[in-house]
């Protein structure tokens, strides 16, 4: 087979390059390792910026996303047994976020792939990025007892942080920077109205915590444990309990609690990879960078990554330039680094470092306090959480 770009990962970020490099007139495959229902399966965030409901817009998959995702123009800080509102869209000139799940993301991409009869290959098996250093990079491939290989210009490694486009770059070639947090978020998912219109954030004495949406009657609500706690060691009963202790009276009065649909830890890390191209292979979403999930700032990401290399792949068919795919490992990392920063900032704020003594404690109520009574602050905390245009 031969392609234009070669896609390896069929997530969120890959399904949406593919889908804006067709609607560029520009030939992709994807290759996924994984079945389409185990990569559907995966749960993860849903809080979509300005950029990514632009990109959805523009490659032809936000129908769905406009008739069901929730417009949040404001998150709530609880601290102290109160509540706090940040307005989003007052603060930042009229932006504001879309709660849909990732989940759903995924779905619409794959069906609008579909309905375009483009190419996309799962359960591969032994994937690899080959020659990429050189002008015919490919792709090889093992399906069905067979050994496959796709020629293409160029590759684009979308296969996540365990993936093997990162791991296929020489050693001497690759600086990782990582922060690991010592602790995870406990995540229960269920049918039932979420407790606030809008997300609410908690610091308390026990722990954070996190009430979030995934529609009108999902929620998805997290609880700060330590990384030694296992998810099945926790009853739904057990989870409600301790969500109960960590709201404020009229939350605790308002919660609806029912069965779980999901329940998992998630550990939390920063992780940075620099570069981000390597001759003809360029890296893209979580094989490239994780942010902890509490500044909401993972999909939205990868979307801006595939956007930057969709532009830049766009120029190099239709205008001959290569000034695009020179400048992408950049234009990325200045990005990146942005929201590492935001990300790493909520979670120091937010949660209970078992290190942490009174002292840290008073700090956070006292910066908690400033941000939600200086306008500059609440300002600050508010472009960051909507996301930065695409530059």
């Amino acid at each position: 087979m031969r392609t234009q770009v070669a896609i390896i990962g069929a997530g969120p970020a890959g399904l949406l390059l593919g889908q804006l490099l067709h609607k560029a007139g520009i030939d992709n495959i994807i290759v996924e390792q994984r079945s389409a229902s185990y990569v559907l399966g995966r749960i993860r965030a849903g809080v979509l910026e300005q950029v990514t409901v632009d990109l959805l817009e523009q490659a032809g998959a936000a129908g769905r996303m406009r008739a069901e995702g929730l417009p949040h123009q404001g998150i709530e800080l609880l601290f102290g047994g109160q509540r706090h509102r940040i307005d989003l869209h007052g603060l930042t000139g009229g932006k504001s976020v879309v709660v849909y799940g990732q989940t759903e993301v995924t779905r619409d991409l794959m069906e609008v792939r579909a309905a375009e009869g483009l190419t996309t290959i799962y359960e591969a098996a032994q994937v690899q990025p080959l020659d990429f250093d050189g002008p015919s990079p490919r792709v090889r491939y093992e399906k069905d007892g067979q050994v496959h290989e796709i020629a293409c210009d160029f590759i684009a490694g979308c296969d996540g942080f365990h993936g093997v486009c990162r791991a296929s770059v020489p050693a001497e070639r690759i600086r990782t920077f990582e922060k690991v947090y010592p602790f995870g978020w406990l995540g229960l998912l269920s049918d039932t109205p979420p407790v606030s219109d809008e997300l609410i954030y908690a610091n308390t004495e026990r722990g954070f915590a996190l009430c979030s949406q995934r529609s009108a009657q999902r929620s998805r609500y997290y609880l700060q444990v330590p990384l030694t706690e296992k998810a099945q060691a926790w009853s739904d009963e057990a989870f409600w309990q301790e969500l109960r202790l960590r709201l404020d009276p009229e939350a605790r009065e308002r919660l609806v609690t029912g069965p779980s649909l999901e329940k998992s830890i998630a550990p939390l890390r920063s992780f940075v990879t620099e570069p981000m191209r390597f001759g003809r292979m360029f890296l893209a979403g979580d094989a490239a960078h994780i942010v902890p999930p509490t500044g909401a700032k993972g999909l939205n990401l990868a979307a801006s990554d595939v956007g930057y290399l969709a532009q830049a792949l766009a120029q190099h068919y239709g205008e001959r330039s290569d000034a695009g795919l020179d400048g992408y490992s950049g234009r990325c990392l200045a990005r990146i680094w942005k929201a590492e920063r935001f990300s790493w900032w909520m979670t120091s704020l937010l949660h209970r470092f078992p290190e942490a003594g009174v002292f840290d404690a008073r700090v956070q109520q006292a910066e908690l306090d400033y941000i939600v009574r200086s306008h500059a602050a609440s300002t600050a905390l508010a472009e960051n959480y909507v996301g930065l245009p695409l530059v």
